[in-house]
């Protein structure tokens, strides 16, 4: 059904479009590298690794230190009849000593179990830095799409509340043939986009809320009114493109590129530890050696005749003869962590493996719908739009077809802008799972 529409109305309705179609510029004082950057800066568990890797390394030197040496002082055989020390001849002042040794190389096996124990630390701080970067990156593309979803709504309302004052303006003219229907569909239509733009003010606030966590550290004075986002998405890049063959990663290559990840490493770290602690159950099959040594110092005679002082030395040595619920259960207990260890690196590359299987997935069929809406959905959704919005004021077309154009339109264009996000955050999710450890590069 077609209608008239007064000439001012009609301009009202163009001038309207030309503002939607219109951006803000706005500053761009945070983007993505930028934010990257000022959380790894900020983050306290990195510190809290570096404290760690201190205090393992140095309980491993003092784990491999003999224990410290015993000093005995006493007085031997005093006679209680008297507690005269010069009157019988067993008495004696004895200054002793005594020192234990380990069982075979014992606290050298653990001095190098805690020394490789500190190797892990570095290796979980370059897997808190991957880590940082891929949350920081999905926050930042939430927040930006948020944003950008808000500005593509606020350009479209103002052309349906110009839409809603035409459809007010032909209903109430005599020679319009506007429907009360059509009135009250344009008034629907920007109640719906104002219920649009409080869900994404939300979404907006909460990946802002998130997003500061991660930048203000200690520096809790920073507010998001002192941060703005660029309107241009970042460009992200898959790692390592040469594993993917056609998007889809090959088999041997990624399980190459995943043994070199940082949290695999560390695992190959514990692995190498646990070994050493079956070397140190084994040593608890041989025996515990100590020494000791002690000095007698006799009094004179009552009449002024030295007697002679004792010096004594003396070995001491544990056997382990019995060692089925000892020895036998150290040695079982370490073995089976050791091998549990293992199990836990199988387990950890399958499910990396898995990610990256999942990720890469997903980023195909993303590149599919990015060429999709680039080649065809946006420019055909917008010359519907503006076909129906001719004929509209031309007296030829159907309000609720000008109405029902502009909303495909702007699903279309957050729709594409959606897309665009999604294929970045999986690129940042497909870059952590194929980070690699480099040693004063990636671990700092």
């Amino acid at each position: 059904m077609s209608f008239l529409i007064p000439a001012t109305a009609r301009c009202a309705l163009l001038g309207a479009l030309i503002m939607a179609t219109s951006s803000v510029q706005a500053s761009a004082n945070l983007p993505l590298q930028k934010a990257i950057e000022q959380a790894i800066a900020q983050d306290p568990l990195l510190q809290k690794h570096q404290h760690q890797q201190q205090a393992t390394y140095a309980q491993g030197l003092a784990a491999g230190t003999l224990p410290d040496p015993k000093v005995s002082l006493s007085m031997m055989n005093l006679p209680v009849d008297g507690w005269q020390h010069d009157r019988e001849a067993m008495t004696q002042l004895k200054v002793g000593v005594s020192q234990q040794f380990g069982r075979g190389d014992e606290l050298a096996l653990k001095r190098e179990q805690l020394q490789i124990a500190s190797e892990e630390y570095p290796l979980l701080r370059a897997d808190r830095i991957a880590q940082i970067r891929a949350q920081v990156s999905q926050l930042w593309l939430d927040t930006y799409l948020a944003e950008r979803t808000i500005a593509l709504i606020e350009q479209d309302k103002a052309l349906f509340e110009q839409l809603v004052d035409v459809s007010k303006a032909s209903y109430a003219n005599v020679v319009g043939r506007t429907r009360q229907q059509d009135v009250i569909r344009a008034q629907l239509e920007l109640v719906q986009l104002d219920d649009r733009l409080s869900v994404e003010y939300q979404k907006r606030e909460s990946a802002r809320a998130q997003l500061l966590a991660w930048l203000r550290g200690a520096q809790a004075h920073i507010a998001w009114s002192d941060i703005n986002l660029p309107e241009t998405l970042p460009q992200l890049k898959v790692a390592v493109p040469a594993i993917f063959v056609q998007g889809k990663p090959d088999a041997e290559r990624l399980l190459a590129r995943l043994t070199s990840h940082p949290v695999v490493l560390a695992q190959d770290v514990r692995i190498e530890a646990a070994g050493k602690g079956v070397a140190i159950a084994r040593q608890q099959y041989k025996p515990q050696w100590g020494v000791n040594a002690s000095y007698g110092y006799r009094s004179d005679m009552p009449d002024g005749s030295s007697r002679a002082d004792f010096f004594s030395l003396g070995v001491t040595l544990d056997v382990p003869l019995f060692t089925d619920n000892r020895q036998d259960q150290w040695l079982s207990s370490a073995q089976s962590n050791r091998e549990a260890i293992k199990t836990d690196k199988l387990l950890l590359l399958r499910e990396l493996s898995g990610q990256v299987e999942k990720e890469a997935s997903q980023l195909r069929r993303l590149s599919e719908r990015q060429t999709l809406y680039r080649d065809q959905l946006l420019q055909q959704t917008h010359e519907q739009a503006e076909a129906a919005l001719t004929a509209y004021t031309n007296d030829n077309g159907d309000f609720a077809e000008v109405v029902r154009a502009r909303i495909a339109e702007l699903n279309a264009r957050v729709a594409a802008k959606q897309i665009d996000v999604d294929a970045l955050k999986t690129v940042a999710r497909l870059n952590y799972y194929l980070t690699t450890y480099q040693p004063g590069v990636n671990d700092e």
